[in-house]
């Protein structure tokens, strides 16, 4: 008895706007519109005071104003955001630096992990917050003491998935390392570094994060300049709309570097985009 099998659907075939970036944007753009058009029903209706919370339009009056200015200006959103966007910057490099040596040195010796990791688990736990005045008592209010504490914050989400993925190498490539009687280095560098490399990444755009938190959080303690002495002064002033323009500007800020990590983690790693579309062309 010969039985057909049934006939398999016919795909719909993918376009541009299914693999594209076409999607997301539209979605994120509807979402945005929806929520700043509740947003101002909201306050209309209910009546809320501006200086608890303004309306969309206002913040867009009070961010009109402040990247109107120079960056010479200090009353103007540049001169705040340059010497944030520095310290962010420097920050992120040093924590960044820091946490995938001591990543490196915890994964090639038992000893150096079984030392520092205690430091590390007992440095993760404290509250960045309470160390942020040593920081200011140590290297005044300039921008180092910024620096310092967007490096601290930067330090522990790199170090930890960096350690994670060069401990968790494939068995399968050591053992070929082995037989070649490559020396530990050797084995480090062309087969542990880059099969971290995703983790590394993970961690880089988590620090970038930290970091430009880290910034704001030691001007909040102590500062001389900043977005985070920005937002004090709006706040101080009952400038509610001003202070939401700051949080645009920031948010905008940390998407942008996050967008900039990505970049640099799909060129990096150009392995994974082939991987990737060569199984959805087998799929």
């Amino acid at each position: 008895m010969i039985t057909q099998s049934a006939p398999t659907p016919a795909r719909r075939p993918k376009t541009r706007f299914d693999d594209g970036p076409y999607l997301p944007l539209v979605l994120g753009t509807i979402s945005v519109v929806l929520c700043l058009l509740v947003w101002q029903l909201a306050v209309s209706w209910i009546g809320v005071p501006h200086y608890v919370l303004p309306e969309p339009l206002g913040v867009f009056h009070a961010l009109v104003d402040g990247l109107s200015g120079s960056v010479s200006d200090r009353g103007s959103f540049w001169y705040h955001l340059l010497d944030t966007f520095k310290t962010t910057a420097f920050g992120f490099l040093i924590g960044s630096a820091i946490g995938i040596a001591l990543a490196a040195l915890m994964s090639q010796s038992v000893y150096f992990h079984g030392i520092v990791f205690p430091y590390v688990v007992v440095l993760q736990s404290l509250p960045k917050i309470a160390i942020a005045p040593l920081f200011i008592i140590w290297f005044g209010y300039q921008i180092e003491s910024k620096i310092a504490m967007a490096a601290t914050l930067t330090v522990f989400p790199v170090l930890l998935n960096s350690l994670q993925g060069l401990t968790t190498t494939d068995s399968d490539r050591l053992e070929v390392m082995m037989a070649l009687k490559a020396t530990r280095w050797q084995t480090f560098w062309h087969v542990k570094l880059p099969s971290a490399l995703p983790l590394i990444f993970a961690g880089l755009n988590l620090g970038i994060v930290y970091a430009q938190l880290g910034a704001i959080v030691a001007e909040f303690v102590g500062a001389q300049k900043g977005m985070g002495v920005m937002m004090l002064q709006l706040q101080s002033v009952s400038d509610t709309a001003g202070v939401f323009a700051v949080l645009v500007v920031l948010a905008t800020t940390g998407y942008l570097l996050i967008t900039l990590m990505r970049t640099i983690h799909r060129h990096v790693i150009f392995w994974e985009n082939t991987a990737s579309k060569s199984k959805t062309q087998s799929g």
